[in-house]
């Protein structure tokens, strides 16, 4: 995939002579370095014009300095592990899909690569001597392999998780860039998990996503290579004609991957905090998706109870008819 071209990368002065600072501008050399004293100087500022900042991407290069590893979020599935874990490597995307909580959760939309990666192995070694096993999600905040060109993170990541059989790691992308991970020999304990929507659906929500075609082909390179893969329809998307929409694309799942080789699926309905939901709001006065007058319950809009239902038992009989066994079903 082609790099952006990021004008600007701001440089936090205490990580100038770190050396995956250096490779990172390495791969920029039109880009100006600036130099900050802190990521949130820029990246805190309110009242940023996030829609304007997401066409003229640039790049923060920070320290972290705490919160290396979050509990899991309610709004996410923990697969029945009770130390649920996820980390923000990145913040921000390179991608621009419409219904994204991460407009509405960030101040603004410039990407933000924390380069002190062995801080966080060494958190996570912690945390590994306190409980195990520890399910942990890298790519949560950020899509990980889109990046992995301007910073190869999930190799550095399956690397780690290579000496670490207690750690069950997730991987979850919209990016068709198996390739920079095909050198990897497969481990046990990784799931690479490609989130999949109707191709419909990718044209008109999902704007910089590889098609279903790629990201299939390379869920299916990954199988083949011996990985395991995890499928994740998620957002559902109540769109017109929706049966008929994801019915074709459950088509063409069964054409490209061989279910009986996928690890699971996982399913979930459009869902996300009522207050990011409210600030997106405010950035995307025209879009019907995030204009819908969704259900509110506890602290996260979605579609009704019964519309979720629906949807969700929709979706598992098209996963039946092409062979996904219940028990690799996941609902959230």
């Amino acid at each position: 995939s082609t790099l952006p071209k990021f004008s600007r990368i701001y440089i936090e002065e205490g990580i100038r002579s770190h050396p995956r600072t250096k490779a990172i501008c390495e791969r920029f050399p039109k880009a100006s370095p600036v130099s900050i004293a802190s990521y949130k100087e820029v990246f805190n500022r309110s009242r940023q014009p996030w829609r304007l900042q997401k066409e003229s991407l640039q790049l923060i290069l920070a320290e972290k300095k705490d919160g290396f590893l979050y509990e899991g979020s309610y709004a996410a599935p923990d697969f029945g592990y009770e130390h649920f874990y996820y980390n923000s490597l990145i913040l921000n995307c390179l991608f621009d899909c419409e219904y994204c909580y991460l407009q509405g959760m960030y101040p603004s939309a410039h990407c933000v690569i924390f380069v002190n990666l062995e801080d966080y192995f060494h958190h996570t070694d912690m945390l590994l001597q306190a409980k195990s096993p520890v399910y942990l999600c890298i790519s949560y905040d950020t899509d990980l392999l889109g990046f992995e060109s301007i910073v190869p993170y999930a190799s550095a990541w399956i690397e780690y998780a290579r000496t670490r059989p207690e750690l069950i790691l997730e991987l979850r992308t919209k990016s068709a860039g198996y390739a920079l991970l095909a050198n990897q020999a497969p481990l046990e304990n990784v799931i690479l998990a490609w989130t999949l929507s109707p191709q419909e659906i990718i044209d008109r929500h999902e704007p910089k996503t590889p098609s279903l075609q790629k990201r299939l082909q390379a869920a299916r390179q990954a199988i083949d290579d011996g990985w395991n893969v995890r499928l994740c329809l998620d957002p559902i998307l109540q769109v017109d004609n929706y049966e008929s929409i994801y019915d074709s694309c459950i088509e063409t799942l069964s054409t490209h991957i061989d279910m009986s080789k996928i690890y699971d699926c996982s399913l979930g309905v459009f869902r996300i905090n009522q207050d990011y939901l409210q600030n997106i709001r405010l950035q995307r006065p025209d879009s019907g998706l995030i204009q819908f007058p969704y259900t509110k319950q506890d602290k996260t809009a979605s579609y009704a109870e019964m519309h979720k239902i629906t949807l969700l038992d929709t979706i598992e009989a098209g996963l039946r008819r092409i062979g996904v066994p219940q028990e690799k079903i996941t609902r959230t």
